[in-house]
């Protein structure tokens, strides 16, 4: 099958769009999305100069969507002073699995000349995710430890960058996912706090006291695209699936999501806009009546959070009380 837009040999196809593209306007189409979602989120506010420039923090897991939006950043903002990056990764301590991706990492920073940093948990908490999924003081699914822990870290570390934004690899279908479980389960107020942790315009988004802001530029991309694009690249990327891997309800909305997109293209694309209009009128909704919880500080590590010890904290006195 030739490209839509040239004769060369198309390398995808594109059911949503009904495209055909090759190796390089498949790259460009990658590329321009990313870059337009950078612009109508603004990212990069008009207030940024080369005297005072954005330092944005990417946690790069090795995997590739975190390496392909690595890539794609560095080669938009490589001449831009106003902009600096900084890689960040953080080892959970998962044997025979997280080493790998850290020395794609590693390759992928040395590469390109970004800043880059490993942080763990067994030197952050004293713990490892084998350790904790051996115990499983709390009776909850890997993910869910692991989730609260590197999310503290990831906000923690980008404090102590200064970082102005904090910049994850999270894929259409991830967002889709996300923002099909919070409608199935009602909530809400889980809406409200998406919307004002990572989507939408930076400018219509409220901004919490000692967090710093979250943005998604990849969350216009399928997963497969985002897949080909860096295979397409050879970048150094760690395709293995975590060994503890086991969101049940995520698992059942990603097999949900993938037949209904192979039945009605366009479905994920569909879902997400929509859900962004209704979590920007949650967020509205919930600001306007005063129901969003404001922060404290954790008596234990000084993190925002609602209650008197945030739920890492929790966490990880549970972990250290089952050994």
């Amino acid at each position: 099958m030739e490209c839509t837009k040239c004769d060369r040999e198309a390398v995808m196809s594109a059911a949503y769009s009904g495209s055909y593209l090759c190796e390089r306007h498949f790259r460009e189409s990658v590329e321009r999305r990313v870059r337009r979602r950078v612009r109508e989120d603004a990212l990069l506010p008009s207030s940024a100069t080369p005297e005072d420039p954005q330092t944005w923090l990417i946690g790069l897991s090795g995997g590739k969507d975190s390496v392909v939006l690595t890539q794609i950043l560095h080669e938009t903002f490589a001449n831009d002073p106003r902009v600096r990056l900084v890689a960040l990764t953080v080892h959970e301590g998962i044997a025979g699995y997280r080493d790998k991706s850290v020395d794609a990492c590693e390759a992928l920073t040395a590469d390109l000349d970004i800043e880059h940093d490993v942080v763990s948990y067994a030197e952050e908490f004293d713990v490892e995710m084998d350790d904790v999924v051996e115990s499983d003081p709390e009776g909850m699914a890997a993910c869910a430890y692991c989730g609260v822990f590197r999310r503290d870290l990831l906000s923690s570390y980008a404090n102590d960058y200064d970082a102005d934004k904090l910049l994850t690899g999270h894929n259409l279908d991830d967002e889709a996912e996300t923002a099909l479980m919070n409608v199935l389960e009602g909530n809400v107020e889980q809406m409200a706090k998406h919307f004002d942790a990572s989507l939408g315009p930076f400018d219509e988004r409220h901004e919490q006291a000692g967090m710093v802001p979250r943005a998604k530029p990849l969350r216009d991309i399928p997963e497969k695209e985002v897949a080909l694009y860096a295979q397409l690249r050879d970048l150094p990327v760690h395709m293995a699936e975590c060994p503890h891997s086991s969101e049940a309800f995520r698992g059942e909305i990603q097999d949900l999501l993938l037949s209904l997109e192979e039945a009605h293209p366009g479905t994920r694309h569909s879902i997400l806009a929509g859900y962004e209009e209704m979590a920007a009128m949650a967020a509205e909704r919930y600001r306007d009546d005063g129901d969003a919880a404001d922060l404290d500080s954790c008596s234990v590590c000084g993190a925002p959070t609602t209650g008197d010890v945030c739920r890492k904290c929790q966490l990880v006195d549970a972990v250290h009380a089952a050994e």
